[in-house]
């Protein structure tokens, strides 16, 4: 498989399972954070509705008995608890809408519960403004705050539809079924007490009568309902008791019904108050869903840091394998072509650069001269020293061969201790002036061997050289002169550079040779 199959296989199974979390995270946080949303959304509707209860247990009916107190009894005191009951009511309110969501988060018809709330408010602070001019004397505003007591009843009804937490819409509709209950309740035991202070002949509002037992009817189904909860429980036991049965007539002592609505404000109190925990509840646990979210958001960018840095890792070893292979492969080619000893070309590498020089200079050039030269005695130091010996002169004298010799000749280890340079512009005469030039140089050198001990060696060289020309390509018949020239040299004493004949080969006896199919015609 190639590196870059590889890379691309390491790649994918580093990052498809990484993409695949990754969609699963945002796929999760996206649940989280609608989650997050429902939880802050009913917290707000907690509060709301709270507030709303509060409201209308508490607030409205509070400044309905002042009011009706001062209106009975006008004197300073009586204005004051009025004018305590208003502050009371107007704080509520302003904290009631401000604890409101935004309108994107609101149906259409709490919309317009909220607007018919709104306006009966209003009708509020004109009969607010009437009682202070007087115009009340003889007479009562408590339709008018009834009417908004109701319509702030119906603002909570309408806000069930929009909570998503189950145990906040249990205790929304317990607060609702008390506040109707209640209602039901306060709206009877008004129309019988008017009743029996005008005597027998009075006429009784049916009407309105049967307003009150359709809100109270509605309140029980909601108990009833949602009976499994304590207050609710509590509720319904109280309510039927044998006394309170009684109470249920019209003509019953109204003291029992006072004491029934009493019992239901408490607990219409107890609810919203109930409520009001319910949403800091929820918002604790928005609050740590939100932690949580961010937990995870943070635990997929490390994860994603980690994967990143994972890959890139796997990338820069995947390079680094892969220079490391071109480099292995680089040194084999390289050890194919090379004298692993002397780090010289060995025979075959030789043939290929020679073979690329000679045609590189056939145009430039009009010499051609091989040197070949062997170390004197050289089995001598093997015999005494050991090949260890051996190895170090031989890469010492390639070391000074290759320094001695021009930039441009092609040196090669062919054999043993014999070595061939080939010099590409150069006559027999200027090849045997280079080969001095190394001669002395290997005579010049101390060698050191492992042993510690220092030794000097000479070398023995032939020269032969032709006319480099495209017809004559003889290259083995050139190297075989220089060999002759050699053992000249070895048979002179040694140590010395002795340059064959230059020998051009005629053109018509090479000609006559290719066209007769004789001879050997070795070309590199």
């Amino acid at each position: 498989m190639k590196f870059e199959t590889i890379k691309k296989v390491i790649l994918a199974a580093i990052l498809l399972p990484f993409v695949f979390m990754l969609i699963e995270g945002v796929v999760v946080i996206r649940a989280s954070v609608t989650q997050y949303r429902d939880l802050e959304k009913d917290r707000q509707f907690a509060d709301v509705l709270a507030r709303g209860g509060s409201i209308a247990a508490t607030e409205i009916l509070s400044e309905i008995g002042a009011t009706r107190l001062y209106l009975a009894r006008p004197n300073s005191r009586t204005a004051a608890d009025m004018q305590q009951s208003r502050v009371t009511l107007d704080h509520e309110r302003r904290a009631f809408y401000a604890s409101l969501p935004s309108r994107d988060a609101l149906d259409e018809g709490l919309v317009g519960e909220l607007s018919i709330l709104s306006l009966a408010y209003s009708r509020i602070v004109a009969a607010r403004s009437a009682v202070d001019q007087g115009r009340y004397t003889g007479s009562d505003p408590g339709s008018i705050y009834w009417y908004a007591a109701l319509k702030q009843l119906a603002v909570v009804d309408a806000l069930s539809p929009l909570i998503s937490d189950p145990v906040l819409l249990e205790k929304s509709n317990q607060l609702m079924g008390i506040l109707l209950t209640y209602y039901g309740e306060r709206l009877i035991t008004g129309i019988g007490t008017r009743y029996l202070n005008q005597g027998v002949s009075a006429r009784l509002p049916v009407e309105l009568f049967m307003q009150g037992k359709v809100m109270l009817g509605e309140g029980m189904d909601h108990m009833v309902f949602h009976s499994s909860a304590p207050i609710v429980r509590t509720i319904v036991a109280y309510l039927g008791r044998s006394s309170q049965v009684k109470a249920n007539a019209i003509t019953d002592a109204i003291a029992a019904q006072s004491e029934r609505m009493t019992f239901l404000q408490q607990k219409m109190i107890e609810a919203a108050k109930d409520i009001h925990e319910t949403g800091e509840n929820l918002s604790t646990r928005s609050h740590i869903h939100l932690t949580r979210i961010l937990a995870l958001c943070a635990g997929l960018l490390i994860l994603a840091t980690l994967v990143l840095l994972l890959a890139a890792k796997g990338l820069r070893l995947i390079d680094r394998l892969t220079q490391d292979r071109e480099t292995l492969v680089g040194e084999l080619r390289s050890a194919a072509q090379t004298d692993l000893l002397t780090g010289l070309y060995n025979r075959r590498g030789f043939e290929v650069a020679a073979s690329a020089l000679l045609t590189q200079a056939e145009h430039g050039s009009r010499w051609i001269s091989v040197v070949l030269f062997d170390l004197d005695h050289f089995k001598k130091i093997n015999d005494v020293h050991g090949h260890d010996a051996g190895d170090a002169v031989l890469r010492q004298v390639a070391g000074v061969a290759r320094q001695n010799f021009r930039s441009f000749d092609l040196l090669v280890r062919h054999g043993g201790e014999e070595f061939l340079a080939l010099l590409p512009d150069s006559t027999p005469d200027d090849a045997a002036i280079v080969a001095e030039r190394v001669r002395l140089a290997i005579e010049a050198a101390e060698i050191p061997l492992p042993s510690g001990d220092v030794l000097k060696v000479t070398a023995s060289f032939g020269c032969a050289g032709r006319a480099n020309e495209a017809s004559n390509r003889n290259f083995e018949d050139l190297v075989k002169r220089a060999d002759l020239a050699l053992y000249a040299a070895k048979a002179s004493g040694r140590n010395c550079v002795v340059s064959g004949p230059t020998l051009p080969a005629p053109v018509q006896e090479e000609r006559r040779k290719a066209a007769s199919g004789g001879g050997v015609d070795s070309r590199i």
